[in-house]
């Protein structure tokens, strides 16, 4: 049975160990710690088409809980720097992102974009620039310090995504206690030391966690300061619903964008691949070119698939 991986990407935009700086390093440490009940819209312009979505947000103590404002789906509950995956099988294991011993510092310039108004609240805005491109812009609510407005560039100065409240309520939420899961989902835990195809960093984002669990399904999670992205390594195929087929730096992968995410799935010499993360489109092909490319199973891998799927 081949495998379905997702993961899911909360309004976190940045790893809970990033600092830009002392006064923008305060401003995100204040938007984790705001409590708060939203609606946000997000649209993002991708190569497949505009991918938009509307969703439910309440934050409190570090705890974010998300779900969707126009469907039933069920919520994700995560904190700061949480990754849930969700396999095919039915099988949801998670992590926490833990801070790297050397991050290097992000290659970001951090400028004041001034004053603004949003929902009628007033809030300050910040730019960010990379080697004198403009990459994002973010805004910050003056009063409770959330961060209630995004917008990504792409590096010829187009607009990738735009994250923005639409509503805002900054009264504490109260959530329900939590109902005890009779079957949980595994953990996994960070691990020093295992042998793995993915690099220490992948075209300027360095790794900063690696994952594995006891079925050899690993991930390791990559940031510049700014933009992150998950690759995932698994003995199995990896499968990628709706995904449509996308040829990038001259290998052939499947490719698929929901609002604010781009994944991508191949299978390679190691067996499945997947890469699930916020970058630009104008990025992907330097980081998977830095990556194991496509590329037919090895004779174990394929042994492995008649075994066990």
């Amino acid at each position: 049975m081949s495998r379905l991986v997702s993961l899911v990407l909360v309004l976190v935009m940045v790893p809970a160990s990033v600092a830009w700086g002392v006064e923008l390093d305060e401003l995100l440490e204040r938007s984790r710690e705001a409590s708060y009940s939203a609606e946000q819209i997000i649209s993002c312009s991708t190569p497949d088409g505009v991918r938009d979505a509307v969703v439910r947000l309440a934050q409190e103590g570090g705890e974010i809980r998300v779900g969707s404002a126009v469907t039933e789906e069920v919520e994700v509950f995560s904190g700061d720097g949480d990754w849930t995956l969700s396999r095919g099988d039915g099988v949801v294991t998670s992590a926490t992102v833990t801070e790297a011993d050397e991050f290097e510092a992000p290659a970001y310039e951090v400028e004041e974009a001034g004053d603004r108004l949003l929902l009628g609240r007033r809030a300050t805005a910040y730019r960010l620039l990379r080697d004198g491109v403009l990459r994002a812009e973010l805004v910050f609510d003056d009063a409770i310090g959330a961060m209630v407005a995004a917008t990504t560039f792409a590096a010829d100065g187009s607009v990738y995504c735009q994250r923005r409240f639409v509503s805002l309520d900054p009264t504490a939420p109260v959530f329900p206690a939590a109902q005890e899961d009779p079957d949980p989902g595994a953990e996994i835990q960070s691990v020093d030391h295992v042998s793995t195809n993915l690099p220490d960093v992948v075209a300027g984002f360095q790794r900063l966690d690696l994952y594995e669990d006891e079925d050899g399904f690993r991930f390791a999670y990559y940031s510049d300061g700014f933009f992150s992205f998950a690759v995932f390594e698994t003995p199995t195929r990896v499968v990628l619903p709706d995904g449509v087929v996308a040829e990038i730096g001259g290998e052939v992968y499947e490719r698929s964008f929901t609002a604010g995410q781009a994944t991508y799935v191949w299978e390679s010499r190691a067996g499945g691949m997947a890469l699930v993360g916020d970058l630009p489109p104008d990025m992907h092909e330097s980081v998977l070119a830095a990556l194991p490319l496509p590329e037919e199973p090895g004779l174990f891998r394929r042994l492995w698939r008649r075994l066990f799927g």
